[in-house]
């Protein structure tokens, strides 16, 4: 069995996780890729992730005194096919000092196909100096299937508060759940020119624009400053797996800038090339 990878587990990389969940693929595929230099591996990489499902995690901390922990935070996503195991939270989106009273933060996670999600399993393990937590609700959106859920708590998570755990099994609100038209995974690579001064540092993103009107939200390409820094370079070839809103069969034009702002803002951009993954890998 072979298992590509080609991403990073670090906190402060990629989405941040620093565990992941891999897929085999043929042998075939990999003999043939590790002939070809460059791009290969990488491909494989962005196959794997657009084989996952990307869950978006926010966790409100509740306004209580005390309500924040410097803990380590974890959760497990239960399907109804197989769970995530478990995953640290460990870099917030939102906040630089993550889990603070009355704060949301904000995580990425990955998983291969567990089915319908049915119920999560959050908790800590009491270590550092301030480790009791109340937790407001947790909030589980899949764009992939289309799905939001929301996990009501409302309950310390303290051995020395309400009945003294420190995890805890939560189900959704069915009321609280909303639906609407899944996303679908897009191949854009972006291709930066040979000239002096070429490449970037700024925040780069891109809209896409269907038929009849039909656009997805403007999406940053790179996750973080780091991606920022490393991503975009003078005559570079960079490539990125963005679920985004489908416009359907024919995208008609993007919207493709940066946000200026840092040393190194301006961009001279060659061409991008954008693919729809389609469920049979298309």
């Amino acid at each position: 069995y072979y298992f590509p990878c080609q991403r990073w587990l670090a906190v402060e990389e990629d989405d941040g996780q620093i565990v992941r969940e891999l897929v085999p693929v043929d042998e075939a595929f990999v003999k043939k890729d590790s002939e070809n230099d460059g791009q290969s591996l990488a491909t494989l990489g962005l196959e794997q992730k657009a084989k996952s499902t990307t869950y978006i995690v926010k966790v409100k901390t509740g306004d209580k005194k005390n309500a924040g922990t410097d803990a380590n935070v974890f959760i497990i996503l239960y399907g109804s096919k197989d769970d995530t195991g478990i995953i640290s939270l460990k870099a917030s989106k939102s906040n630089k000092n993550k889990f603070e009273r009355g704060k949301v933060d904000e995580f990425t996670v990955e998983s291969v196909d567990i089915g319908d999600l049915k119920k999560i399993k959050i908790g800590h393990d009491n270590k550092g100096s301030s480790t009791g937590w109340f937790l407001e609700w947790v909030e589980i959106d899949a764009p992939s299937l289309g799905r939001c859920l929301k996990f009501p708590s409302g309950r310390w998570l303290d051995k020395s508060e309400d009945d003294g755990a420190i995890e805890r099994i939560i189900f959704p609100a069915e009321l609280q759940t909303k639906e609407y038209i899944p996303f679908v995974p897009y191949e854009i690579t972006v291709y930066t020119s040979d000239i002096f001064g070429a490449g970037t540092d700024a925040d780069v993103f891109i809209v896409l624009y269907g038929s009849d009107g039909i656009c997805t939200q403007q999406k940053s390409l790179c996750l973080n400053k780091r991606e920022q820094r490393m991503y975009f370079e003078r005559n570079s070839v960079n490539q990125f797996i963005v679920e985004l809103e489908d416009v359907g069969d024919i995208i008609e034009k993007i919207r493709i800038g940066h946000k200026g702002g840092g040393l190194n803002s301006g961009w001279h951009l060659d061409r991008v090339a954008i693919r729809r993954l389609l469920p049979n890998g298309k």
